[in-house]
């Protein structure tokens, strides 16, 4: 069995069935289009390279830290484990909340420059509540340990780091029993997967309180529109559709100039590998995946795709630039997922439900606002208008840790890690059905052998990293057809 750049487990052509944009405390996530057809967009991805403090996403090996709910008056302390663009601002919404105090006091990342970016950042903004001396700067694939240390019961540990490590840092914080802050996606193939849902069953039991950075779930906006959804409004939802759709974005690497080795140069360069990923399209599509399947109040149970990559100029990322995914749910009602990443093309971000009387919009140009609509009849017109969410809406980023929070002090049940594992897997699912050329059932993928990096956990500053470059230069891709079960040829590239 073979697999260049995807997640392939049994021979699936036997097998009949088979940055979130990152989000950005100082700016509301927006999208704007351009005259020359590009989509701009106003995140912390757009902050970290202007101001130039922090490159992509940052990176850590390693485990995390104890759980216990905080009292109306006590001080929760966070500890940031990954101090890039989402880690600095998942800190930032940690540190904004109404619900009580909040301190940073221990930070962790592998490179130090985004350790001290972050850090500069963060201290601009909340000064009094950035308590982070030299002494509780950590830098290394042991410094998540060093920070989860610092914490006590009843404080929160951020995961921002590249979610191949995420199971391994989840596994600490379930030793320490310290509530959990973990960005999307957090499993990026089967054996990850089953091994989260399993650690989500050890958390329950600590009542560890677990937010999963799936924020669309605590949109204001989109739960309105759930509510109307479930009442009528539009009927019953036969189709979905999504839009992720722009010109290129993180995930389209070039060379390693040979500044970094090569397991760190895989880690700055996280989006363009599948181990440290699950590439751009379980990393950014995960959020239109989750939203629709929230409408419709169900996981699908199989996938089939296309895609392809093309215009690469010097990228030697293992990502397609365009995929088109039918998923298919339970009942046999269909999402049609699109996404590209190709400039010059048609630009388009939203998310829509038909129903059998009229539409509803999930998301229109962006994340946040979601601009939540319903109309009569499928045409987007005025005079079909039925219903529109409020604006300006709550910031879902901010609101997702507002809940967080809340929960931790008046100790609620709170738990979204089985949430963030499913919709992971089906990410998973409709990547793999694209690179392989297969119908992928939700078995097939969660039953799938094959790990990307199944010794992720033991690795160190010399080890080598989880996938190696061709006598070309290049990496395996995906070969839909050629490709399309489960061993990964590390060092073979068609």
């Amino acid at each position: 069995m073979k697999y260049f750049a995807g997640n392939f487990c049994k021979d699936l052509g036997k097998n009949h069935h088979g940055n979130r944009i990152d989000r950005h405390w100082w700016k509301k996530e927006r999208f704007v289009m351009s005259n020359s057809n590009h989509v701009t967009t106003s995140s912390r991805r757009e902050f970290l390279k202007n101001t130039g403090r922090f490159a992509a996403v940052s990176a850590l090996a390693g485990t995390a830290i104890p759980y216990v709910h905080a009292g109306d008056n006590q001080t929760i302390r966070v500890a940031l484990v990954g101090c890039g663009g989402r880690g600095t601002g998942a800190a930032g919404n940690a540190l904004s909340v109404k619900q009580g105090p909040t301190k940073l006091v221990a930070m962790a990342d592998v490179f130090d420059h985004r350790l001290k970016g972050s850090y500069d950042a963060l201290t601009q903004r909340f000064k009094d509540q950035v308590d982070v001396p030299e002494d509780r700067k950590f830098i290394g694939f042991d410094a998540y340990r060093k920070a989860i240390d610092c914490l006590s019961p009843g404080d929160v540990v951020i995961f921002a780091t590249p979610p191949a490590f995420r199971w391994v840092h989840f596994t600490y914080a379930i030793k320490k029993g310290v509530n959990v802050f973990m960005e999307k996606p957090v499993t990026v193939d089967g054996p990850t997967t089953r091994r989260m849902l399993k650690l989500a069953e050890d958390s329950k039991k600590k009542n560890m309180k677990v937010g999963v950075g799936l924020m669309i779930r605590h949109c204001r906006a989109r739960r309105a529109l759930l509510d109307r959804i479930r009442d009528g409004e539009i009927g019953d939802i036969v189709t979905l559709r999504a839009y992720r759709m722009a010109g290129p974005m993180v995930g389209f690497a070039k060379p390693n100039p040979g500044k970094l080795s090569e397991l760190m140069y895989q880690i700055k360069e996280f989006h363009s590998f599948l181990w440290g990923s699950g590439g751009i399209y379980s990393d950014f599509y995960i959020h239109q995946i989750d939203e629709c399947s929230w409408m419709k109040g169900a996981w699908p149970e199989r996938a089939q795709a296309v895609g392809g990559r093309q215009y690469r100029g010097e990228s030697i990322d293992q990502n397609f630039d365009h995929y088109s995914v039918e998923y298919t749910y339970p009942d046999g009602n269909k999402l049609f997922l699109y996404g590209r990443n190709i400039a010059g093309c048609h630009d388009e971000f939203a998310s829509y439900a038909h129903g059998t009387k009229g539409l509803g919009i999930i998301s229109t140009s962006s994340h946040s606002p979601g601009r939540c609509r319903t109309y009569e009849g499928y045409n987007i017109e005025k005079d079909k208008l039925i219903w529109g969410f409020p604006q300006p809406e709550p910031n879902p980023y901010q609101t997702e840790w507002d809940d967080l929070v809340d929960a931790i002090r008046n100790d609620k049940p709170y738990n979204e890690v089985k949430r963030g594992a499913e919709a992971s897997l089906v990410s998973s699912m409709g990547r793999m059905a694209s690179h392989t050329g297969q119908v992928v059932s939700w078995d097939d993928i969660l039953n799938c052998d094959h790990e990307f990096a199944p010794e992720v956990d033991e690795l160190t500053l010399n080890s080598p990293a989880p996938i190696q470059a061709g006598d070309d230069g290049k990496y395996p891709v995906p070969q839909p057809g050629i490709v399309t079960d489960q061993e990964y040829r590390i060092n073979q590239v068609s």
